[in-house]
């Protein structure tokens, strides 16, 4: 009879895709691995996430996985930007979509009551992307339902909640970029005392500590022993910060690239921050404010490509270097460094092969990415975690741009890889082997790179 392994299931919410891993906690081999695809409900009351889609998913994908490892630990990490109200039958409201741009009814009022960014290194961002504006607009749209709820939770901590039936916090969910947080005292802001939304906020621990067992129910259903603990949780860019900050030397940057591009200097100092070009600091496992940018740089990528990218050939790089053919900046309304440009082509897209397209839109992504590294004082290595840490041209064209070691981690899983560490916390982590450093690109690139500053004025 074969024996089970010990293992650690994560749940890893993103914003376009869930995915669930099974990790061997004794050698951190993947046992198991499913995702799927997120949908946002459309209105009534507004736009939110399919949280019980979700639900019956894990349920599912865990019972399944239990065939072949013993789950002892469950750690759960989702993107930032959502936020839930929960009473003791559940949610009072459901979960705002971030994109959706109701909570900009009240832009102006929020703007006064925020607080300023020297308090709490968040920029003003639009609709839902800081949790603080959308608790904001639902209290007022919302009065009755709001009134109602007996707890506030960052998303990791809503899924910790179904599986344990505890309210806990953690720092790293409200210090990304909710304007709850205030980074130098590591506390709720002057904005979350006002209102009277910290009283709801629950007990903090750190994201490795465990919050509670599973449910009795919640094993049954999903096929888990009973003794299997969930830790506290974390927000999905510091999972990817998190083995770096526990064993790599300072400093060094990571980009964590998906949807959004993430970018963290550690070691890094504030005082360069730019809150109107996607400034910001986060919040690191250990509560200490970490200097960072975000960019919704996955998203311009798909806008980009029109959802159809491929490898581009040599050739396809060749023709966009020589002829010019340039994304200039932005895509995405409200985003990362260029947020108040309009975006454009320099040639008519249409024209251009996919391959064309795609070389492009890549090379956008890593002129970004440098202007990125820029603003957040970065300095040292550069490691790139999730999709763009195997396009082998997003490498190359970065390494030029910043004239150091840019080093992509393609078999590591990101988020998932670090928030399975949760499960020993960091007693447990080992030092990161990295594979060799991207070669610089050449064929012309460094005058692209002049001639797309000049152009975007950056």
């Amino acid at each position: 009879m074969t024996t089970r392994p010990a293992a650690v299931a994560v749940l890893d919410i993103g914003k376009s895709n869930t995915k669930l891993a099974v990790i061997d906690r004794a050698n951190r081999s993947v046992i198991a691995m499913r995702s799927m695809r997120n949908t946002v409900r459309p209105a009534p009351p507004y736009p939110h996430f399919d949280v019980d889609a979700i639900w019956s998913w894990l349920l599912a994908g865990l019972a399944e996985a239990g065939a072949s490892a013993r789950i002892e630990v469950v750690a759960v990490t989702t993107h930032g930007a959502a936020i839930t109200l929960i009473a003791d039958d559940g949610l009072v409201l459901p979960v705002l979509d971030y994109e959706h741009p109701g909570p900009d009814e009240r832009a102006e009022d929020y703007r006064r009551a925020r607080g300023a960014f020297a308090e709490i290194l968040s920029p003003d961002l639009p609709g839902g992307l800081n949790a603080g504006r959308q608790l904001y607009w639902l209290a007022r749209r919302f009065p009755d339902d709001f009134a109602r709820a007996t707890a506030i939770l960052p998303y990791p901590q809503y899924w910790v909640w179904r599986l344990t039936g505890k309210r806990v916090a953690e720092p790293t969910a409200f210090g990304a970029h909710t304007d709850l947080w205030n980074a130098s005292s590591g506390h709720y802001s002057a904005m979350a005392h006002r209102e009277g939304w910290a009283t709801l906020f629950p007990p903090r621990m750190a994201p490795w500590e465990t919050a509670g067992n599973v449910l009795p129910e919640v094993a049954a259903a999903a096929s888990l022993p009973e003794d299997c603990r969930v830790v506290a949780g974390i927000h999905d860019s510091n999972a990817s910060l998190l083995p770096h900050i526990l064993k790599r030397p300072l400093p060094f940057a990571v980009i964590s690239t998906g949807t959004w591009m993430i970018t963290f200097a550690a070691g890094g100092s504030l005082d360069r921050l730019d809150p109107a070009r996607g400034g910001l600091a986060y919040v690191d496992a250990f509560g200490r404010p970490v200097s960072s940018t975000m960019s919704m740089t996955g998203r311009e990528f798909e806008i980009l490509t029109a959802g159809a990218a491929v490898e581009p050939s040599d050739t396809d790089i060749a023709a966009v270097i020589e002829r010019r053919i340039m994304a200039l900046p932005g895509f995405v309304p409200g985003s990362g460094p260029f947020g108040q440009r309009r975006g454009a082509w320099s040639h008519d897209a249409d024209a251009l092969t996919p391959g064309e397209r795609t070389a492009a839109a890549t090379l956008y992504a890593a002129l970004v990415a440098e202007v990125s590294l820029a603003l957040a004082g970065a300095e040292g290595p550069v490691l790139i975690e999730g999709p763009l840490a195997r396009n082998r041209l997003f490498l190359s064209a970065l390494a030029t741009l910043v004239a150091r070691p840019v080093i992509g981690r393609p078999d590591a899983t990101g988020t998932t890889e670090g928030a399975a560490l949760l499960a020993d916390g960091p007693a447990g982590a080992v030092a990161l082997a990295d594979p060799p450093p991207a070669t610089p690109l050449g064929a012309g690139f460094a005058d692209y790179a002049a001639a797309w500053r000049t152009a975007a004025g950056a």
